[in-house]
Formats: C-alpha cells, sequence, structure tokens
C-alpha cells in the first residue's frame, strides 16, 4: 500500500518515512502542496498525511478529492494542537481523520499497523 507524507519539514518527513516503511507502506515525500499534487497526478496514494500548516493544505485535499477513483483514498490532517476551526476547515475539504503532531512510533503503529499489504501495486489517475 502507498502512502504520502506531504509536510514541509525534511525531519518529518524523513522520520515518518522511516516508521512507515517498517510497517510495510511504499512511502511518497511531498515537500509542498504543489509537488504533492503533482505526484497525485501520476498516482494517486491510498493514504495521504497532509500537514495542515503545509501552504495550500486545504485545496491539495480538495484536489485529491475531485480526482476520479478516490472515494478509497483516506486523508489525515496533521494538526499541532486540537484547534476546532483548522479542524472542521480539514473536514470540509475532504480529510476523513486528523494526526496530531508531533508523532512518533507509537502514534503512527496505532493508527496505520496493519493496514500495509505487501506488494499492492499503486492506483492509477484518470490522466494515465
Amino acid at each position: 500500500m502507498n502512502l504520502m507524507i506531504a509536510d514541509q519539514s525534511d525531519v518529518v518527513r524523513k522520520v515518518a518515512k522511516r516508521i512507515l516503511t517498517g510497517m510495510n507502506f511504499e512511502v511518497i515525500e511531498a515537500r509542498n502542496a504543489a509537488d504533492a499534487t503533482a505526484r497525485c497526478m501520476k498516482t494517486l496514494p491510498q493514504i495521504v498525511i497532509v500537514e495542515a500548516a503545509m501552504d495550500g493544505a486545504l485545496e491539495l485535499i480538495q484536489f485529491i478529492r475531485s480526482v476520479p477513483g478516490n472515494e478509497r483514498t483516506r486523508i489525515y490532517y496533521c494538526i499541532v494542537e486540537a484547534d476546532l476551526r483548522k479542524m472542521m476547515a480539514g473536514r470540509r475539504a475532504g480529510a476523513n481523520d486528523f494526526l496530531m503532531k508531533p508523532f512518533d512510533r507509537k502514534t503512527l503503529g496505532a493508527v496505520f499497523n496493519g493496514l500495509a499489504q505487501p506488494a499492492e501495486q499503486p492506483r492509477q489517475t484518470a490522466a494515465q
């Protein structure tokens, strides 16, 4: 199963990638919303983690929701604090759930453990 981490922080992406790769995810990194959108246009991940503080985060979620075949894509809006206004904005844009940041192995394991299956093929977008 493939998963995209769209986060401005190189450190956050690297740590999350190391943890999630250990859970059998194929991890794609995106450093900003434009990079994430371009990658989603090629192959739509099954899971996307979007940093709320990233410029264009809500637009990225809306873009993913506009792609045909997106109904199975699970989007996690990554927030630093339980800010109801931000959470509702993420939900309205199309996020399925939230992750609190900073996250660690225990947090990511609780959310994603058992979801990845080895050797699954990524879904293709309508553009291909």
